[in-house]
């Protein structure tokens, strides 16, 4: 079972494109690189999606969604993550497994990102595309890891780092 690849896949069946995670770390990054290009962003997002526990926060997440538009999971979780309720929190605990990957410079990155909800966070938010309570986190978090994985690379002065 290559789990990399099942937490591909489940991304590009729920319509994210990892150009779209490029795009957010670029959105996140941009102020601090000279000549930052998409290219070096869509590398980390791919660096930071070879990490299992990334992985398994995908795969995880993604059924909880799929369960929820299915309306399998029992009163009251059906309603809590059909609604994505503001307090519900949960969401945001599995995406943080995300963000901590490459340091707590994730945080930051993903409290500001999971806020203004820009390009592909603000549709995957948008309830007429389906449930997607976890998955908005986790594509936030993982544009967070990426661009704490860029700046840790920039600041070291190497244009990349190995993991």
């Amino acid at each position: 079972m290559d789990l990399e690849k099942m937490a591909l896949k489940a991304l590009e069946v729920r319509n994210v494109d990892l150009d779209e995670i490029a795009d957010l770390v670029y959105y996140l990054q941009e102020k601090y690189h000279d000549d930052l290009s998409r290219e070096e962003c869509l590398s980390n997002v791919k660096k930071v999606l070879q990490k299992r526990e990334v992985q398994n926060a995908i795969l995880t997440g993604i059924q909880l969604d799929k369960l929820a538009e299915q309306n399998k999971l029992d009163e009251p979780l059906q309603q809590i993550v059909e609604q994505d309720e503001g307090l519900y929190g949960i969401d945001e605990i599995i995406a943080l497994s995300i963000v901590n990957v490459y340091g707590s410079i994730g945080f930051t990155n993903y409290g500001y990102i999971d806020k203004v909800k820009p390009g592909v966070l603000n549709r995957l938010n948008d309830k007429r595309y389906g449930c997607n309570t976890f998955l908005d986190d986790i594509v936030g978090a993982i544009a967070a890891a990426a661009s704490s994985r860029l700046a840790h690379s920039q600041s070291d002065g190497m244009s990349s780092i190995d993991d």
